[in-house]
């Protein structure tokens, strides 16, 4: 067949299944409402006490009792099953294979964008699932670490597009999440400082065999490109065992990017050794301004590219209000 005559035929094989797909009206999502799923929660125990709320709430988003009942017990009730569904199916796999094995992690992943609450999340959940008896060793860790230096990014002409997929380190991050999948003992992660702004020279975080390891990050949903020849190339949520992404309206959440970025601004941005300290020596409506700039040639815009359209992909999205609060809940269907 003829080139062009092989481009039409493709072209319209794709508006087929574009058309075929409007038809359906089947959603791989069951839906709950805040109420619905709160009634999830079974007999499942509040184990946080309110001086650990406060602990674990983010810079700009208070966590209350009501939110942890509702929300997070049926969220760790849920995952608790998962893990111990999980840790049985290893167990029949190596009595299947003959072998003994030593512990593999379950993985929970934390997507969403930038200033949506994924920190606070990863942190509640880390909390709630080490005090469920199964698997008390939960251990947290972003993928900022695996950002390249901002040397680094300044030499690739990257600094502009810091948070980007290609402004991290995927050859590191997936030889750790494949160290940590393989049962490696102790397994090492750069260290990321949001006040620099930068990777922590000589500083590494340890993971040792957890029970669960909680991974939050911009990206981690994100499908690689598929070779033609069939060939493997692993990507980041191939070792995920459960996702999750924490959703709200673009416009809600750049209200949020700017309320944390004022905040930070009358707090850690007054340090002088930290990156953004320029923006607490000029006026507020100049931060404001500033803070702005970057909301919308940065982070909303890898949001708009990179980030919302891996949505789909998660096994839970969490809709979040402009109140912070999670107003429905969406689980992928088994």
């Amino acid at each position: 067949m003829k080139p062009r005559k092989v481009a039409r035929a493709v072209k319209a094989r794709k508006a087929a299944q574009a058309a075929a797909a409007a038809t359906i009206s089947f959603s791989p999502y069951r839906a709950f409402t805040r109420e619905e799923w709160a009634r999830l929660r079974a007999d499942t125990p509040m184990t946080l006490k309110p001086h650990e709320l406060e602990q674990l709430s983010g810079v700009i988003e208070e966590l209350s009792v009501d939110e942890v009942e509702q929300i997070y017990l049926p969220m760790s009730r849920l995952l608790n099953l998962y893990v111990a569904a999980a840790q049985k199916l290893h167990a029949v796999s190596l009595e299947f294979l003959g072998r003994k094995d030593v512990k593999v992690p379950f993985i929970i992943g934390v997507a969403g964008s930038v200033a949506v609450g994924k920190s606070t999340t990863a942190r509640v959940l880390k909390a709630l699932l080490a005090r469920w008896p199964d698997h008390p060793r939960v251990d947290l860790l972003t993928t900022d670490g695996f950002l390249f230096p901002n040397a680094e990014l300044e030499k690739r002409g990257l600094m502009g597009r810091k948070g980007f997929p290609e402004s991290f380190d995927a050859e590191r991050l997936l030889q750790f999440l494949g160290d940590i999948k393989s049962g490696v003992a102790r397994v090492t992660a750069p260290v990321y400082s949001h006040v620099q702004y930068d990777i922590l020279p000589g500083q590494n975080a340890t993971i040792e065999q957890p029970d669960i390891l909680i991974i939050e990050g911009l990206n981690i949903l994100q499908a690689a490109e598929m070779p033609a020849g069939g060939g493997a190339i692993p990507f980041v949520s191939d070792f995920i065992d459960f996702s999750i992404y924490i959703d709200a309206a673009p416009e809600i959440i750049e209200r949020w990017y700017l309320e944390r970025f004022m905040r930070l601004r009358s707090t850690a941005f007054r340090d002088p050794g930290a990156y953004f300290h320029k923006y607490a020596t000029v006026s507020a409506d100049e931060a404001k301004q500033m803070a702005l700039t970057l909301w919308r040639t940065v982070n909303f815009k890898n949001l708009e590219e990179n980030i919302l359209p891996t949505r789909r992909r998660a096994q839970l999205i969490l809709q979040k209000a402009k109140n912070h609060k999670v107003q429905s809940v969406a689980l992928r269907k088994l």
